[in-house]
Order: C-alpha cells, then sequence, then structure tokens
C-alpha cells in the first residue's frame, strides 16, 4: 500500500506539465483522502496521520524534486533520436531505484502508525481491497474478450497521445498488434494481488497482535513493498521480467516510429514537466529562507 501512495504521487505529479504544481500542492490533501478511504483513521489517528503525510511532502519537495528532474533531462536528450528496449529498461529501472527513497520514508513515517491500529482498521484494509479488485475486473477482466481488447487499446492509445499527441494509422497498428500480441495476463496479475494482499493482511494481524516487534515491523512492512515490484514466487517473478521486456521493447518500436513532430511533442512534454520540478524544488527553498531569516 505504501508503495503503491508513493508512485501514485509520482505518476499524479507528472499526469500533465499544466496540472503538475498544482496537482503536488495538493498532494497531502488526495493521499490523506485516499488512505483514510482504506482505512478509516479515529480521532486520536488522524493528527499523527496529518502530521507524517505532510512530513513526507515536505521532505519529498525539498529533497528529491531535483533528482526526477535530472532524470527527466537525462531522458529527454534521448528523444530526437532512435532508442532501443535494452535503453527503455534501463531507465525503468532508473526510476525504480529513483522512487526507492521515497518509499523507505514513506515506510519510516508510517510505521508508528500502522502498529496502532486496530482490527476494525485492518478490516477496513480488507473491504478496501475487494473494493480495489472489483475496479480491476470490471477495467482488465471484462467478460467478452473483444470488449478486454478495446479496451486494452483505448488505454495504450491515450497513454501514447499523452506523450506524442497525435498518432498515424501505422502507429495504430503497431498499438493493436502490440496488444494482441502481449503476454499480460490479467488474471494472473488478479491471483498475484490477491495473494500478496492476503500476506499482508495476515503479517498486519501478527502486528496488531504482537508477534511481530517493534524493531521489525518497518523490516517487514520493506518486505511488502518489495515483493510487489520482484514477487517472491519464482512462476510470477518469471512473468514479471516477461513483461517487462516485451513492454520495453514495444515502447522503443513506437518511439522509433514517431516522426519529427511527435518527437518534438514528447521532447516538450518532458521538458516542462523538468522546468515545473524545479520550479517546485525552488519555490519551496525560497520558502524556507524566508522563515529561517
Amino acid at each position: 500500500m505504501i508503495a503503491r501512495i508513493t508512485i501514485i504521487c509520482f505518476l499524479t505529479l507528472l499526469s500533465g506539465c499544466s496540472l503538475l504544481r498544482l496537482s503536488y500542492d495538493h498532494g497531502p490533501r488526495l493521499t490523506w483522502w485516499w488512505i483514510d478511504s482504506y482505512v478509516g483513521f479515529n480521532n486520536e489517528q488522524i493528527p499523527l496521520a496529518k502530521q507524517a503525510i505532510h512530513e513526507w511532502f515536505d521532505w519529498h519537495r525539498s529533497s528529491q524534486l531535483p533528482h526526477y528532474a535530472d532524470w527527466l533531462a537525462v531522458v529527454r536528450e534521448h528523444m530526437d533520436s532512435a532508442v532501443t528496449s535494452a535503453q527503455i529498461c534501463q531507465w525503468s529501472d532508473e526510476l525504480q531505484k529513483l522512487i526507492a527513497p521515497a518509499i523507505d520514508q514513506a515506510v519510516q513515517l508510517s510505521t508508528p502508525l500502522i502498529m496502532n491500529l486496530n482490527k476494525a482498521q485492518w478490516d477496513n484494509l480488507e473491504r478496501g481491497f475487494a473494493k480495489s479488485n472489483d475496479e480491476l475486473r470490471k477495467n482488465f477482466l471484462q467478460p467478452d474478450l473483444n470488449d478486454r481488447y478495446k479496451a486494452s487499446v483505448k488505454r495504450a492509445v491515450k497513454r501514447i497521445k499523452n506523450l506524442y499527441g497525435d498518432i498515424t494509422e501505422t502507429q495504430q497498428q503497431l498499438i493493436d498488434t502490440s496488444i494482441k500480441t502481449s503476454p499480460f495476463n490479467p488474471e494472473l496479475w488478479l491471483a498475484e494481488r490477491q495473494r500478496r494482499q492476503g500476506i499482508t493482511l495476515q503479517i498486519l494481524n501478527q502486528l496488531t497482535i504482537g508477534l511481530i516487534s517493534d524493531d521489525q515491523t518497518a523490516s517487514v512492512l520493506r518486505s511488502i513493498i518489495e515483493y510487489t515490484v520482484r514477487s517472491d514466487d519464482p512462476n510470477y517473478r518469471a512473468y514479471q521480467v516477461e513483461m517487462t521486456e516485451y513492454t520495453c521493447d514495444v515502447i522503443a518500436r513506437m518511439h522509433n516510429s514517431a516522426n519529427k513532430i511527435q518527437r518534438q511533442h514528447v521532447h516538450d512534454k518532458l521538458k516542462n514537466w523538468e522546468i515545473d520540478l524545479r520550479v517546485l524544488f525552488e519555490e519551496n527553498h525560497r520558502n524556507i529562507s524566508i522563515e529561517t531569516r
């Protein structure tokens, strides 16, 4: 859950250059709303939870945003030329490493709160998991396979247009083919997701009844997150690797099919994100300077 919160924050931040700063400024409130919808904090926990969220965003803005901007600048420099699937996978690995400190900081700040949640709140979390799984089924597991295929194509086209602008008929065909031949298995994804959720609830229950010591809690939470990215199930881990390699190849082929206008579009998109990240950091830096005078 912590990993998901962090990644949601990052992806929301990059949802669109004109909304980036606004999204980030409203990040604490949106994050609070999302977490509370899963847990249901009581009156004693509310101020502690809000404080932890604000502390995370303050830390993140002051220490992490420059790294994100630098990474975007490096990637942007390659947008005018052809790329390889190996490059795409490398950038993906770099992004995982880039957000790792944010996840670790979230673990540290949330551990005291998690240790004080009660069984009723874990039950709320279980219901939240079930609700999110229903949403996944609705969006990815349509009973009619043709409907499922069309939904996958629609999602892919939306993501690509966000970066490259309008696409050509040839690129549309590339997307169609890539969806048809994709190893993506939503049934397997859901099964693994439910397995991890079950393990998470089991561990959280052990925390509630004191079977896991305070010193072990943060380490256990980090393990839960790590297995989200790199499954402890060898069969599913092999599937993750296959999906990653396939996705990197598709992205590379899509980029290499882009014309000059499309490459300029993605170049400008990354540049605008980079600028907004640096502005967010500088605004925070100026505010700190004013407060300490």
